[in-house]
């Protein structure tokens, strides 16, 4: 099995990376637009994908951890090497724990989970009017919401930083990192 080396990163690494990122993005765009709209009906997908993204993650979390870090490809000021740590921390950290937020949400609102119609956790439905769900701890539901919906923001805010530090890689210092990201040799 190939690990990440300085020029060249795994294409396990990089499969990881763009799965994870790009999924994360569309949840985050549908999360925002459910939010926005109040649209109800993306709900079974949003919470589906979420939840099918966060083994995904685990994944790419022990895989780091079993890679260490990147090196970077070229040298770059110190307030440009913490905001890049602190970006990455806030992506890893917030692609764990956004899923776990969302099922937190949902299940202990007593709205149980279903993954593309498969029932996970049941709802808690209420003896007297089973078309409504009685929550399960219903302060552990309202901090999951409040949890996943500034998790959120900050996840757009580091998703945002760290499209832009890409880009910047790639435009302005030409130095091959977004190269090695798309699976290319430095």
């Amino acid at each position: 099995m190939q690990l990440d080396t300085a020029d060249k990163f795994s294409p396990i690494t990089v499969a990881l990376h763009w799965i994870v990122g790009l999924s994360i993005i569309g949840l985050l765009a549908v999360g925002v637009y459910m939010a926005e709209t109040e649209t109800r009906s993306l709900y079974p997908l949003h919470k589906s994908f979420g939840f099918l993204i966060f083994f995904i993650v685990v994944l790419r979390v022990v895989w780091r951890l079993r890679n260490g870090w990147p090196v970077p490809v070229s040298q770059y000021s110190s307030i440009e090497q913490i905001l890049a740590k602190v970006v990455h921390w806030v992506l890893i950290l917030g692609t764990l724990c956004m899923p776990i937020s969302g099922f937190l949400m949902s299940t202990m609102g007593g709205h149980g989970l279903e993954v593309f119609g498969l029932e996970v956790v049941a709802r808690n439905l209420d003896p007297e009017n089973p078309a409504k769900s009685i929550p399960i701890h219903k302060a552990l539901a309202s901090f999951s919401h409040s949890a996943h919906h500034w998790l959120g923001e900050a996840m757009i805010v580091a998703v945002i930083l760290h499209v832009a530090g890409a880009l910047k890689h790639h435009l302005i210092d030409r130095d091959g990192t977004l190269r090695r990201m798309l699976g290319a040799r430095v």
